[in-house]
């Protein structure tokens, strides 16, 4: 059962020409927030975590118990943004040269190295990194070893996928039956929203959010253009909503 909670003031509804956007979703005990960018919260039975924190604005939750890094890109690991949500105990799980720079946040942090394939249980979360790459541009190579996250809280699966352009291990994620999937929209370093609403397609999640536009590249109207066109999918059966930044 989802649960979705809306912004409805007139400053939102005249910014995004009077379409409602999400501000909190709820999937039975699991809250999920989008904080800009590629950045996301999750909480559920007092476990907090940040999916790429970036430029956070309003840090209104708990610290992290868990934060996952995509890769070491300055937007997707960010020092600053790290210092704000980590405590002493957090488990950060990322991959290999994010190291350097958390060796510069002065909680005693739980570095654990994100390898495909591999997945963790954490806290009694389960937590699958996921390729994340461009086939054919040179921003996030298969060989970094970057990733996306599969994340099984209960029987609810929620998938970031981290930087990535279509990917044949894309049709993968079918079989995990997937709840929740932010997908990146902004173009150039990542799928566009044309690519993202195929991806859809392959991963067939309940629902899809756009996220990586507004900061580095990517605008509203791209994630309003990635909504229709996963909507017009498959004969509508797909379905996909634009979440507010929090």
């Amino acid at each position: 059962m989802y649960f979705f909670f809306l912004n409805l003031s007139k400053k939102t509804l005249k910014l995004y020409k009077h379409k409602t956007f999400l501000l909190i979703m709820k999937l039975e005990n699991i809250e999920v927030k989008w904080k800009g960018h590629a950045g996301v919260f999750i909480s559920s039975n007092g476990k907090n975590i940040y999916i790429d924190p970036y430029k956070l604005e309003n840090v209104s939750e708990e610290k992290a118990d868990i934060i996952l890094l995509t890769h070491s890109h300055y937007d997707h690991c960010s020092v600053e943004d790290l210092r704000k949500v980590s405590k002493d105990g957090t488990v950060i799980v990322c991959p290999a040269d994010c190291q350097s720079k958390l060796t510069r946040i002065n909680n005693e942090i739980d570095i654990q190295i994100a390898n495909y394939g591999e997945e963790k249980e954490i806290q009694g979360i389960a937590i699958k990194p996921f390729p994340a790459y461009n086939p054919d541009k040179d921003f996030h190579g298969k060989e970094e070893g970057w990733c996306g996250y599969i994340i099984r809280m209960g029987e609810k699966v929620i998938y970031h996928a981290g930087d990535t352009d279509i990917i044949p291990e894309m049709s993968e994620l079918e079989n995990y039956n997937i709840d929740l999937a932010f997908l990146p929209i902004g173009g150039t370093y990542t799928m566009n929203a044309d690519e993202a609403s195929r991806a859809v397609v392959l991963i067939r999640p309940k629902l899809a959010i756009p996220i990586h536009y507004g900061e580095v590249i990517g605008s509203e109207e791209d994630a309003e253009r990635f909504v229709q066109l996963v909507k017009e999918e498959d004969s509508g059966e797909l379905d996909a909503k634009v979440f507010q930044k929090e």
